[in-house]
């Protein structure tokens, strides 16, 4: 019996572990040299690297191969997860979990980009990050490649997006923050949607890049700053969590507002780790706002369909596993929401399915079927309308 346990799921959001050398075969001169061996060049980087070698180890190591793939989701997470960086692993790991499908977006290949010193760098940095996610992906049909690319460049993000799509991407991401010095609403975007749109490829919002965190000012609090939620110094704090939806609440209402999803009514996507309660209150100040301004403000004049409809139709989004996302769906309804594990990181805990579960609660079967399965398939383009969705 598989973790999913007969049910039909799909997973939303999950990642890969990147090694040292994760992006070196896909790079050369200065920036392979720059991406070789990042940890040991890192602070800290010792604990990371010998998790990787004790992962490694584990594979020519029966007995303990047996017990970490006895205990997939309840056992280690990070770098020890299993299939957190071998693609062969991964499959084995879906085999037990029973995922029918799996989005799967890389972790600190990310940092190579958003700490890029310059434009050719963070590109260079992306097309060798994205070639690695998918290859890592080519090794099973359940496994979807989440390709990123900066928007900085309307023609590049392009380009990149093109390339991507070309060797089995099956999804884009990009920070969720304006596009370099312009709103990704400008029309000098058009194509980059106009591509996604005409190709079906959804697009991804995810913590991470563009996140918001407070201002530094209040970390400056009189006391010392205390560790992430690892035990580390480089990741997620209690401040930092409280404002984990600013930049996707941003970034949608851009879209919103400027016209984007309007102009191009079949794009899709979906905000992932950004939690989710937030949503309903969202979809109603944005109706809201609509009704107060469209008085004197001649683009929400223009507007055929208010701004909750035009999410409703586009973007899904995934709770955390302790979130009441049964609340949320009788709130809000249950075309918005999708399972995710987050494998192989410790925030998606060691049971998603019984934490949702316990929130789902008395839900009917066919809302639980659309939060575990169809809302996935209808963001990935499998499915065409949400009236379809509840119809499966």
């Amino acid at each position: 019996m598989t973790y999913a346990n007969g049910r039909i799921i799909n997973d939303a959001d999950s990642h890969t572990m990147e090694t040292q050398d994760w992006l070196t075969p896909y790079l050369e001169g200065e920036f392979k040299e720059r991406y070789t061996g990042v940890y040991s060049k890192r602070e800290g980087g010792e604990r990371i690297t010998k998790m990787i070698d004790l992962a490694v180890a584990r594979k020519n190591d029966p007995e303990a191969r047996a017990k970490a793939a006895a205990n997939i989701i309840g056992g280690d997470k990070g770098w020890l997860g299993y299939g957190g960086f071998d693609k062969e692993e991964r499959v084995e790991a879906l085999d037990w979990l029973g995922f029918a499908s799996q989005l799967i977006f890389p972790t600190f290949g990310l940092a190579a980009i958003s700490r890029a010193q310059s434009q050719e760098q963070a590109y260079a940095a992306a097309r060798a990050l994205n070639l690695a996610q998918i290859d890592f992906c080519n090794a099973d049909k359940r496994m979807i490649a989440v390709a990123y690319t900066p928007l900085d460049n309307p023609a590049r993000a392009l380009d990149e997006v093109r390339f991507a799509h070309a060797k089995g991407a099956g999804a884009v991401m990009f920070s969720a923050s304006p596009a370099g010095d312009r709103s990704p609403g400008h029309p000098d975007y058009d194509p980059f949607w106009k591509y996604l749109e005409d190709n079906r490829i959804p697009f991804m919002l995810h913590i991470g890049p563009g996140t918001r965190k407070p201002p530094e000012a209040y970390m400056n609090n009189g006391r010392a700053r205390a560790a992430d939620l690892h035990g580390g110094g480089e990741n997620l704090r209690f401040p930092d969590f409280m404002t984990l939806w600013y930049a996707p609440q941003e970034f949608l209402t851009a879209l919103v507002y400027d016209g984007v999803l309007e102009r191009f009514p079949g794009l899709r996507g979906g905000v992932l780790e950004c939690g989710a309660g937030w949503v309903p209150e969202f979809l109603r100040m944005l109706d809201h706002g609509y009704e107060s301004f469209k008085k004197s403000d001649v683009y929400l004049q223009a507007m055929k369909e208010k701004p909750s409809d035009q999410i409703r139709r586009s973007v899904r989004f995934t709770p955390f596993p302790k979130e009441d996302v049964g609340r949320m769906i009788r709130d809000a309804g249950p075309e918005l929401f999708l399972f995710s594990s987050d494998y192989p990181h410790p925030e998606g805990t060691r049971d998603p399915i019984a934490l949702f579960e316990a929130s789902l609660g008395d839900l009917d079967e066919a809302a639980k079927d659309m939060f575990y399965r169809t809302n996935y398939d209808h963001m990935m383009y499998r499915v065409s309308t949400p009236a379809a969705v509840a119809a499966e």
